[in-house]
C-alpha cells in the first residue's frame, strides 16, 4: 500500500482478515443490492480498492439506537469488518470509546481537517422546543450540535424514521417540538433512509453507492433513495397472490392467519408503503414483519406513527387508475363483467331480428355459407 494516501476500505478490510474472496463477493452482492447490472461489479470493486474511506461524523439525537444495531448486522459478509471499516468512522458517541471533551474534539478536529468533504449521518431527530433543552448532552443541545456539524458537511444521511421523518418522537401531540432532520437543516442535501430499522444492507448500500460514484443516489420526492424505495411492499409480498385472490386474514390466528393469508385487513400497509423489506428482509435475509405474522405498519411514509390504530385496515388501497378496497375490487369486476357479457348477448340479439352485421364485427356464419 502507498503509504502517502489513506488507506482504501480493502486495506483495512484485509487487516482484519477478510480475504480477497470474500472481498469480492460482497462488491458483487453490494452491487446488486443496488440493483446494478453486473457490468458495474469492477467499478465497484475498483472504488472499494482504491479510494479512501468516507469520512463520517455519527450523531445520535432523541432515538432508541435500533439504526445502528441494524447497521452492524449487515450479513454480507462479515459485519464488523466490512461495514465499520466501509467509513471513517472517528466519531459516533455511541460505538466509540472516548467520552467527555475529547470526543468532543475529534468531532471538532474532523469537522476542520474535512471541511466540506465528511458525511454527516444522524441517527433520531431534534427537539426544538425550549432552545432544545430536552436533549442535551454535555450543556449543549442536540439541536445546536446537529446545525453545527451540519454546516460544513457534504451530506447529510438521515438514518430511520426518527431522523428521516420523525417517528413516535414526533407524533402528537409531540411535547418536545421533536423535529426530522429536513425541517432543520435547509441548506445541505440530505438522503433519507427511514425505518424503524432500516434495513442494514440499505444502509451499507446508500454508503457504498456513494463511495462508488462520488455522488448522492437519485432520490424520490421525499428524499429516498429511489433504487430501495422505488416500489411498494406489497408488489413483492409474498402473499400478494392471496390479496389478489381475495384471501384474507380476518382474525388473528384464524385458519386464514395459520395458511399465511394477506394480512391487509388487519391493518397491513404494505399497499401503501415504499421500501425493500419483501426483497432484502431482516436478520440476515431470514424474515420481516409481514413474514413473522405482523402486518406492516407504514414505518418509512411520513406521519406513520398518527396513521392509525396499526390494526384497523385501510380506507382504501391504490389500484392503477382508481382507489378500491378489496371487498369491492371483486364486486365491481362482477358488474362489469356481467355489463360486458349483457352488451355481446343484446349486440347478438339485434344482429339475429335485423340480419345486419354491426361494423367491425365478425360475422356469426361460417366462411363457407357466404
Amino acid at each position: 500500500m502507498n503509504s502517502n494516501r489513506l488507506p482504501s476500505t480493502y486495506d483495512l478490510l484485509s487487516r482484519h482478515g477478510v480475504d480477497r474472496r470474500s472481498f469480492l463477493k460482497f462488491c458483487t452482492a453490494m452491487t446488486a443490492t443496488m440493483g446494478l447490472e453486473s457490468a458495474l461489479v469492477p467499478r465497484v470493486v475498483a472504488a472499494m480498492d482504491t479510494k479512501p474511506r468516507i469520512p463520517v461524523i455519527w450523531l445520535h439525537g432523541l432515538e432508541c439506537t435500533c439504526c445502528s444495531e441494524s447497521f452492524i448486522r449487515s450479513s454480507h459478509p462479515i459485519a464488523q469488518d466490512v461495514v465499520l471499516n466501509m467509513i471513517s468512522l472517528d466519531y459516533d458517541d455511541t460505538l466509540q470509546a472516548a467520552a467527555g471533551e475529547q470526543c468532543e474534539e475529534i468531532r471538532k478536529k474532523i469537522m476542520k481537517d474535512y471541511k466540506g468533504r465528511y458525511i454527516l449521518a444522524v441517527e433520531g431527530n431534534a427537539p426544538t422546543r425550549d432552545g432544545g433543552v430536552y436533549c442535551t448532552v454535555g450543556g449543549q443541545s442536540f439541536l445546536d450540535v446537529l446545525k453545527e456539524t451540519a454546516e460544513d458537511a457534504h451530506a447529510i444521511v438521515a438514518w430511520g424514521s426518527c431522523a428521516a421523518n420523525g417517528c413516535v418522537q414526533n407524533a402528537k401531540p409531540n411535547p418536545t417540538g421533536a423535529e426530522p432532520v429536513k425541517r432543520i437543516i435547509s441548506h445541505k442535501p440530505i438522503i433519507n433512509v427511514p425505518g424503524c430499522p432500516p434495513i442494514a444492507e440499505v444502509m451499507t448500500g446508500v454508503l457504498t453507492y456513494i463511495l462508488t460514484f462520488d455522488q448522492l443516489p437519485d432520490l424520490d420526492r421525499n428524499g429516498r433513495p429511489k433504487m430501495f424505495y422505488g416500489q411498494r411492499i406489497h408488489d413483492k409480498c409474498y402473499r400478494r397472490p392471496f390479496f389478489d385472490a381475495g384471501q384474507f386474514v380476518e382474525a388473528w390466528d384464524d385458519e386464514g392467519a395459520r395458511k399465511g393469508w394477506c394480512l391487509y385487513k388487519m391493518g397491513c400497509r404494505g399497499p401503501s408503503t415504499y421500501n425493500s423489506c419483501s426483497t432484502f428482509k431482516w436478520n440476515n435475509g431470514v424474515s420481516f414483519p409481514i413474514g413473522s405474522g405482523h402486518p406492516c405498519i407504514g414505518c418509512s411514509e411520513e406521519n406513520f406513527w398518527d396513521n392509525g390504530p396499526f390494526y384497523n385496515r385501510l380506507t382504501s388501497v391504490p389500484v392503477p387508475g382508481i382507489d378500491s378496497t378489496p371487498d369491492t375490487v371483486g364486486k365491481t369486476l362482477t358488474v362489469l363483467t356481467a355489463a360486458g357479457v349483457g352488451a355481446h348477448l343484446a349486440s347478438y340479439l339485434v344482429r339475429r331480428a335485423t340480419g345486419k352485421q354491426l361494423p367491425g364485427s365478425a360475422s356469426d356464419e361460417p366462411a363457407e355459407k357466404k
